[in-house]
């Protein structure tokens, strides 16, 4: 995901947490996107508020700000565009599935066929998570042809960094 804005007004910052940040940087970037998803409804004010530290009265003066409402509107025309807006929408939907699943399930007055195929939704969503296990995991196959017949061949199995693993990492850098 590029947090890239296309904002007609270089240089352009907003304050949040007590700090100037350039609407061009990631987080500036990022508070855009989540402006659109503010103006899209899948965001809310104060979800919006908590998650860069600002108050009700700081998002109206920030969203008073040109620069900020044609850096949404592009941002948001964008979403719309490569069709992420929906896919978020309709996430955000999924999440209630379960639940109206569940009641048709539990239902005495749905007809035995729907409580069926309610029941292999509720199975099919709960199984989700757990599609890729053991020998199933990703692999990655790298080949390289020399040529005259000779190959070489990686193949590995992609593994999850341990704990430590990625503590080293983050020391490394």
């Amino acid at each position: 995901m590029s947090n890239t804005v296309l904002n007609p007004h270089p240089g352009a910052t907003v304050v949040l947490r007590g700090i100037v940040i350039p609407l061009e940087s990631d987080v500036g970037g990022a508070f855009i996107s989540d402006c659109c998803r503010n103006k899209e409804r899948i965001l809310n004010d104060s979800q919006l508020c908590e998650r860069f530290g600002i108050s009700l009265d700081d998002l109206k003066t920030i969203h008073a700000n040109p620069a900020v409402r044609l850096a949404v509107n592009a941002e948001s025309e964008r979403r719309t565009r490569s069709g992420l807006a929906a896919q978020e929408a309709a996430a955000k939907l999924f999440q209630e599935a379960p639940e109206v699943l569940g009641q048709i399930l539990k239902s005495e007055a749905a007809s035995p066929r729907h409580r069926i195929e309610a029941a292999r939704e509720l199975r099919a969503t709960a199984q989700s998570g757990a599609e890729r296990t053991g020998d199933q995991a990703e692999r990655v196959v790298v080949q390289i042809n020399l040529g005259a017949d000779q190959k070489l061949v990686f193949d590995k199995q992609v593994a999850p960094l341990t704990v430590e693993e990625a503590r080293e990492g983050l020391d490394a850098e």
